[in-house]
């Protein structure tokens, strides 16, 4: 297999699997390799024979067959099918004993590029289901072909860009929110801004105008004044009904708590559903830096984590749909049903509420017009970017606001740190306090709060007040990076208890709220026999990425004997 080269296949890619290399060569060898003959032939088993003469069409852009196509003995051709602006462009050639095939065979999102047969031979199709199976039982194949597919996705990830390009401001909260999904699905793409020449002359052809941004363009459609939900469904990431039709078990929220059970779930035959509302990793995904996750004693990113942990949930087959929200639960004595915002109905004979929390705001005028727009909920390299060299804030006194604000003082400006409490130490590691501390690019005021916001388009400057003097002090800003926490994402829940707060409790702590008959609640399981909770929405947990995968995977156990004790179907 042959990858079209370009001008800057020097540049180093960044990915959330150094392990397969850095650099397009090092990629390449993880790639693009050739199957022995008894690798090829146990592979083929799962397949049908096709014979394939020079021209026929392998696949097209947007197809949304999920066929891992063996090479026997023809030459197949990959590429970016022309657009207006741009020729077609070739971007490998695969002979005998490769195949074609990168990460959306796992996600299910449509074709990205199209395939044709350059010279005669002999392929072999494997539809989904049978890819599916490949994966679950031949451990050897498996790992290469993972290896390949996602070392694939990182090397088209630049060139493909042209097969979706997003035009708009990208500083914008909508904005945003597309390049946020877009960056933790890792979806190959290019955003253009609607003010730049190239931005403007890709408007015109495209017969676009200012009030249709932020738009997507595709070879098959332009998408105007899209979202992270139509650009989901377009590219064939909605929920999809799953083989069997009824799902064993239904996760709910796509942070560390829902990606361990998903994995562990998946792992061990349950046709296993991952549902989230924004996008796969959950609050833990905004997170800079995790230095405290075993395993890991030079820390890594927390979209590195969660993004790894989705790639080892599709492996083993689970189903991903994201932004896909809930809006209610309805439970029976045999199953329960989820019902999605836009009405579908999910079947299921298990549920695992694992949506986590969300943000929590300051009661300040102009809030809602500055989110994304200078007021930020996390601190990666999205939102660094908005703000490198300037003055930004920092507010919160616990883990996750530490680990900004030493993020943010090596891109940023000057980084304030803002607490309400006295005591930094309180509810802050004393790792990451005596960092924050010790480096003279951020700065400490306890017994402070944001008072008031100021800006035009954006935010500009905020005004920080000591709770212990009253007095006041504006100052500029560029960033607000707001971390006070959260509370629990339950609004949708219909018949399952909850305290006060509006967390979940579970097992031992429902007491007289459990309404199951003939047995006492199993392990992580709610008021509602066969429906759990794990994660920070569960009552009482630790609030650690640790404590969540740990609640996530043990869930799991008791979804089995949930689903043991269900009449079989």
């Amino acid at each position: 297999m042959r990858f079209a080269r370009t001008p800057c296949d020097d540049s180093p890619v960044v990915s959330s699997f150094p392990e397969l290399g850095e650099r397009p060569d090092e990629l390449s060898a993880a790639a693009f390799h050739v199957l022995d003959p008894d690798q090829f032939a146990r592979a083929a088993a799962y397949g049908t024979r096709h014979e394939v003469v020079a021209g026929d069409v392998l696949y097209d852009v947007g197809d949304e067959n999920g066929d891992l196509i063996l090479i026997e003995s023809a030459t197949a051709e990959v590429v970016r099918t022309p657009t207006a602006s741009a020729p077609e462009e070739l971007f490998l050639t695969a002979g005998p004993g490769q195949y074609l095939g990168e990460m959306n065979l796992l996600t299910g999102q449509s074709r990205i590029l199209a395939a044709r047969v350059a010279a005669p031979g002999v392929i072999h199709r494997i539809d989904a289901e049978r890819f599916r199976r490949l994966m679950a039982q031949d451990t050897e194949i498996s790992d290469l072909l993972l290896r390949s597919f996602l070392a694939r996705r990182l090397l088209l990830a630049d060139r493909s860009g042209r097969n979706l390009e997003l035009i708009g401001d990208a500083a914008s909260g909508t904005g945003l929110a597309l390049q946020t999904y877009l960056s933790r699905q890792e979806l190959p793409h290019r955003w253009l801004s609607g003010t730049s020449e190239e931005g403007r002359r890709a408007m015109a052809e495209s017969g676009l105008t200012e009030d249709d941004l932020p738009a997507a363009v595709t070879p098959r459609e332009t998408l105007r004044r899209v979202d992270p939900g139509l650009l989901s469904q377009h590219l064939g990431l909605t929920y999809r009904r799953t083989p069997k039709g009824v799902a064993d078990l239904t996760i709910v929220g796509a942070g560390p708590a829902g990606l361990a059970a998903a994995v562990y779930g998946a792992s061990e035959g349950l046709e296993t559903v991952l549902l989230d509302a924004v996008a796969t990793g959950g609050q833990a995904a905004a997170s800079s830096r995790i230095e405290n996750y075993m395993g890991f004693p030079f820390g890594l990113s927390g979209k590195a984590l969660t993004g790894r942990a989705a790639v080892q949930a599709l492996k083993f087959g689970a189903h991903l749909a994201s932004p896909c929200g809930v809006r209610g639960l309805r439970s029976y004595p045999d199953g329960h049903v989820i019902t999605l915002v836009d009405g579908t109905e999910i079947e299921t004979r298990t549920v695992l509420i694992a949506t986590g929390a969300a943000y929590r705001n300051l009661p300040l005028k102009r809030w809602p017009d500055f989110v994304g727009s200078g007021i930020y909920y996390a601190a990666t390299d999205l939102e660094a970017q908005a703000v490198a060299g300037l003055p930004v804030t920092v507010v919160g006194g616990a883990n996750s606001a530490g680990q900004a604000a030493l993020y943010l003082a090596r891109r940023a400006g000057k980084v304030t740190l803002a607490i309400r409490g006295a005591d930094l130490y309180a509810k802050m590691s004393s790792y990451l306090v005596n960092r924050i501390l010790a480096d003279p690019a951020i700065e400490v005021q306890t017994a402070t709060e944001v008072t008031a916001l100021r800006g035009g388009a954006r935010l500009e400057q905020i005004t920080l007040t000591s709770r212990s003097s009253g007095e006041s002090d504006p100052c500029g800003c560029f960033g607000l990076f707001c971390f006070i926490g959260a509370m629990p994402a339950t609004d949708w829940l219909t018949g399952v208890a909850l305290d006060p707060a509006g967390f979940v409790p579970t097992d031992v702590q429902l007491g007289e709220r459990w309404t199951g008959v003939g047995r006492d609640p199993m392990p992580f399981e709610t008021s509602v026999p066969g429906v759990f909770a794990a994660g920070d929405v569960r009552l009482d947990s630790m609030k650690r990425v640790a404590a969540a995968v740990g609640e996530g995977a043990s869930a799991v156990r008791s979804v089995h004997r949930a689903i043991a004790l269900l009449p079989a179907r």
